[in-house]
């Protein structure tokens, strides 16, 4: 884009976004709740702070357990109208939410750069991505209660699926609008109801799809939504007895709170957590396309995304070239304002992430790695919660560097000597979320896809989502998986039906012979 260009559009996204806030600050976000706007019962808020220089964005209702019941007797209440509903009627409601959200893309994407500090040139697309999540599960409301035909000598079995009732939807602060989408679209698709709480450092985008969802005629107490702190109103949810699934995304050590939370109420859980993922590049790759891959991979998003191939294992007959060439492209990435259309990374969502991706600068030379690019925070501007992205060569799969999520634009290089050992590596750490191979070798792209210890695999490709194919992680990057029908399976519980033929024979008890 033309330096002119840019500026416009830079300007242009400014001028959208200051209505949205003046609008934000005269408005304290309040909790949707059987289809009203309310404050907490408490009458406590908390503010959202803009990560881009730390200015206020708007007061938010603080949500207590007291919320959490109001919202969840509302969806309990609304469960069986809802799951009642022709799905033709269902359908033709989730696609109006996908309509209203297309027509609001553009507020949406600067609102959730404000708040998150997530660069416009990715936003843009995460709220067109969320319209084509409400319209894909929208359009198979249709097959939800779809089973199979299992037939026998005697009897016809077939299978059916039913909503398992009301759920709660717990949803990280990376991007917020896009993965809320993500989990609540199908949730509603299935006939279930939901309570909804979102990330406390990223609520303005949720608060906006919870009226559009309202404005689209979906009926009151469907999509309840409650903001607030995982220690009052998250915990209250997955404690509560009217809900009976939680779909959660976020770290692995709360999905683990949150499953023991919901154990005396034998909750269905649904995790999708934390990753450390792999990228392997072995010497035959087309190794053009690979350094983009490892590139956009990492260094996308501010690096605060699950799938991130944080771990680049590059095999040692190339990698020195490999390095030079990535550390060439780590420099020229351009931090900068999340408004300006020509940012590559925007400032971090929080002071205190700020502070633990910073951390593990001096982690990393305590293990003896080399930090050959960034590795200390960067004056942005604004003066918010920048840091430069950062590249980490020498280093060993045992480091804290190469074992820990860090969550950020921070990519670890560990060589390898073969395909052996890049197995071995790559699995040698708690997370098993995805990978990503590089070669031209299928036989081996293949062997080395069966023996990763992850739940996606990218075959000399980066992560192209497809929404009908599963979606998660194994071991502590999670439980169960999304997209398609296996999202179905998770919101509905199936059901056996056995019609007799009336021929087979039945033992006879209490009758004399």
């Amino acid at each position: 884009m033309a330096k002119a260009d840019t500026a416009a559009a830079f300007a242009a996204n400014r001028d959208r976004a200051a209505p949205l806030l003046k609008q934000l600050n005269a408005d304290a976000i309040g909790h949707l709740i059987d289809g009203e706007i309310l404050p907490s019962t408490s009458g406590e808020v908390f503010e959202t702070t803009s990560p881009i220089d730390g200015s206020v964005v708007a007061q938010v209702a603080r949500g207590n357990a007291d919320d959490i019941d109001r919202a969840a007797r509302a969806a309990q209440r609304a469960f069986k109208s809802w799951r009642d509903m022709p799905a033709a009627s269902r359908k033709k409601l989730l696609h109006r939410v996908a309509d209203a959200i297309e027509a609001r893309a553009d507020d949406i994407a600067v609102l959730e750069c404000i708040d998150t500090g997530q660069p416009h040139r990715f936003m843009a697309k995460a709220a067109i991505r969320g319209a084509e999540n409400f319209r894909f599960f929208a359009d198979k409301c249709m097959e939800a209660r779809d089973g199979r035909n299992m037939p026998s000598d005697e009897h016809w079995n077939v299978s059916t699926r039913v909503p398992i009732g009301p759920v709660g939807i717990i949803t990280p602060w990376n991007t917020p609008f896009m993965l809320s989408t993500w989990k609540i679209a199908p949730a509603l698709a299935s006939g279930c109801t939901v309570v909804h709480k979102p990330a406390e450092w990223s609520p303005v985008t949720a608060d906006l799809l919870s009226r559009i969802v309202k404005d689209a005629g979906v009926p009151d107490g469907v999509l309840n939504t409650v903001h607030g702190f995982g220690e009052d109103a998250g915990k209250a949810l997955t404690e509560h007895p009217a809900i009976k699934a939680i779909a959660f995304v976020g770290e692995t050590s709360t999905g683990a709170a949150i499953m023991a939370q919901g154990a005396p109420t034998l909750k269905r859980v649904h995790f999708e957590l934390g990753g450390k993922n792999p990228v392997i590049v072995f010497d035959d790759a087309d190794l053009e396309r690979a350094l983009d891959a490892v590139v956009f991979m990492i260094y996308s998003l501010n690096g605060e995304r699950c799938t991130s191939s944080s771990r680049l294992l590059i095999q040692s007959s190339i990698a020195d070239t490999f390095i030079e060439q990535l550390t060439a492209r780590v420099r020229a990435l351009k931090v900068g304002h999340p408004l300006d259309p020509d940012t590559e990374i925007g400032p971090l969502i929080h002071q205190r992430h700020l502070d633990k991706v910073c951390s593990y600068f001096e982690i990393a030379r305590q293990d003896g790695a080399t930090i050959a690019v960034g590795g200390a925070p960067f004056a942005g501007p604004g003066g918010g919660h920048y840091v430069q992205p950062t590249l980490v060569t020498g280093a060993r799969g045992e480091m804290r560097v190469a074992q820990e999520e860090v969550f950020g634009p921070f990519l670890t290089v560990i060589p390898f000597g073969d395909e052996r050992e890049a197995i071995e590596i790559a699995n040698a750490v708690q997370y098993g979320l995805t990978g990503y191979v590089w070669t031209a070798d299928m036989g081996r792209a293949l062997r080395v896809a069966d023996a990763l210890e992850a739940g996606m695999i990218w075959l000399n490709s980066e992560n192209v989502r497809h929404l009908p194919t599963p979606f998660g992680g194994m071991k502590s990057s999670g439980i169960g998986r999304d997209g398609g029908d296996y999202s179905f399976d998770f919101y509905m519980e199936t059901k056996h039906v056995a019609l007799a033929r009336g021929t087979h024979k039945i033992q006879r008890l209490g009758v004399s012979t």
